[in-house]
């Protein structure tokens, strides 16, 4: 059997004080699919070269902004990139990703997709023109049990669908940080940067498109009560909201950031005419599975009851996965969406489980519609989202 070569990628954002670029960093070397050649690490170029050094790229493959890199790395005849990794602020999503896309690179891009859907409908479209491949990083998507959670839906384990619950519930932001100096809150609640969502674009989307994941099912309908309880806050840190869904399902959603002891808490569940079945980011390696009239049991990674799982997994049973590994299937799963796309192998590309540029838009979408319905009071149906 011959081993996939490594891919080589180039990061935009993610330089010295980022949150999330040093995880996207750990998780793509986990696998050894990938190589990280080149970046614009940071939009000071004292911190991109700074960032570069430490994780080893070449000086000459360090740029002081993402248009340079773009048209030197488009050029180079031998190593050029394969994918180019956006994880700067959502304002700074667009401009690079179709450029990148122009140039005939793969993109990998942290969610929420922009921060417009005007963006993100010029994103669909070089996507479109470009027959590169798209990823958009929901990364608890990729989760074994997750995954495992969807194979149970999908084999109709509980029954016809009834109702769909999740929450992503933080704390982080429940004391005014941005009023401190700390970068992370600064960006996250302007909406110059952030886009027209606080909460609601930053975790919201992540309960949003992993109960689509989960289930198939899209929201035709959803009412939403949004709340800024920091001082002087513009943007929403707290949303209540209720889903309708095809076939009679309703869902409900709570996605905040100013809940005292709430760390990282994403939770869904999901619940049929026959069974119901649970999953608590906290406790990753674990569903909660419970027929009705039956005791609870919990389903582990590695104990396939069900014999239904068929997801990608690293490690024994009892010896934890978590965050990182997660996000490491993601960068695996990429890796071979590339490879097949750049083969030719459509069909392997269409049964890829990785979210894409549509899964973006969907969340875009979502922002979009919950903002009008807090404003209106009312429901608002899908079509009338965008």
């Amino acid at each position: 059997m011959t081993t996939p070569r490594r891919l080589r990628y180039a990061m935009i954002g993610g330089g010295p004080g980022a949150m999330i670029g040093p995880i996207h960093r750990f998780a793509a070397r986990l696998d050894d699919r990938w190589e990280l050649v080149a970046g614009a690490l940071s939009s000071d170029p004292r911190r991109a070269a700074e960032g570069a050094e430490q994780c080893r790229i070449a000086p000459d493959r360090s740029y002081a902004d993402w248009q340079s890199m773009i048209a030197a790395e488009a050029t180079r005849p031998d190593d050029r990139i394969d994918a180019v990794v956006i994880v700067t602020p959502n304002h700074l999503h667009a401009a690079p990703a179709i450029a990148a896309l122009d140039a005939g690179f793969h993109v990998i891009c942290d969610k929420p997709l922009a921060s417009s859907i005007e963006e993100g409908l010029a994103m669909a479209q070089a996507v479109e023109q470009s027959g590169r491949a798209f990823v958009v990083t929901y990364t608890y998507s990729a989760f074994p049990m997750v995954r495992h959670m969807r194979a149970m839906v999908a084999a109709g384990v509980l029954g016809d669908l009834r109702v769909i619950q999740s929450q992503y519930a933080q704390d982080w932001l429940a004391s005014p940080l941005e009023q401190d100096g700390n970068k992370q809150a600064a960006w996250r609640t302007d909406p110059a940067r952030s886009g027209a969502g606080g909460a609601l674009g930053d975790i919201g989307t992540h309960a949003y498109q992993l109960a689509h994941f989960v289930t198939g099912l899209h929201a035709e309908a959803l009412c939403a009560d949004l709340a800024s309880f920091g001082p002087g806050r513009t943007l929403d840190d707290n949303a209540h909201l209720m889903l309708r869904y095809p076939g009679g399902v309703r869902g409900m959603m709570w996605a905040t950031q100013v809940a005292p002891g709430k760390g990282n808490q994403l939770r869904i569940g999901v619940y049929g005419s026959e069974a119901g079945v649970e999953w608590d980011q906290e406790h990753p390696e674990q569903l909660r599975f419970t027929r009705i009239g039956q005791p609870t049991a919990i389903l582990e990674r590695g104990n396939d009851l069900l014999n239904i799982g068929g997801y990608s997994t690293r490690l024994p049973p009892s010896h934890p996965e978590g965050y990182l590994e997660g996000f490491a299937q993601l960068y695996s799963d990429a890796a071979d969406l590339i490879l097949a796309r750049d083969a030719g192998d459509m069909e392997q590309v269409a049964a890829s489980p990785l979210p894409g540029i549509e899964d973006g838009l969907d969340g875009m979408r979502f922002i979009n519609g919950a903002i009008a319905s807090h404003k209106a009071g009312t429901w608002l149906a899908r079509d009338d989202w965008a």
